[in-house]
């Protein structure tokens, strides 16, 4: 078996979803930071070793039931520095709607 030649590199993420997280949740998510913003959202972010990592934890927002609105690729090493657009949109600007039903 061959290994790539480039490890892969830990990649930052900013997950938003709606409503404010209660802080006990903190630990769920290991070591991403849960912020209140003032629009009544909750955003967590940091470094996402692997995209099977970034699977679990939108997992772990979907077991919750919450809606997520957005997921951004940040720079690991810039807290907050969104380095482009929402994935997962058809135009690629605009936030991820994921069950907009659930409350």
């Amino acid at each position: 078996m061959t290994r790539s030649a480039n490890p892969q590199v830990r990649a930052g993420y900013q997950l938003r979803v709606q409503g404010h997280l209660g802080d006990h949740w903190s630990a769920w998510f290991g070591d991403l930071t849960l912020t209140h913003e003032s629009d009544g959202t909750t955003s967590l972010s940091g470094a996402v070793p692997d995209q099977a990592e970034l699977h679990g934890l939108l997992t772990k927002i979907r077991d919750l039931g919450v809606t997520l609105i957005s997921v951004q690729v940040t720079d690991p090493s810039a807290e907050g520095s969104l380095v482009g657009m929402s994935r997962g949109s058809p135009a690629g600007d605009q936030p991820v709607e994921a069950h907009p039903d659930r409350t």
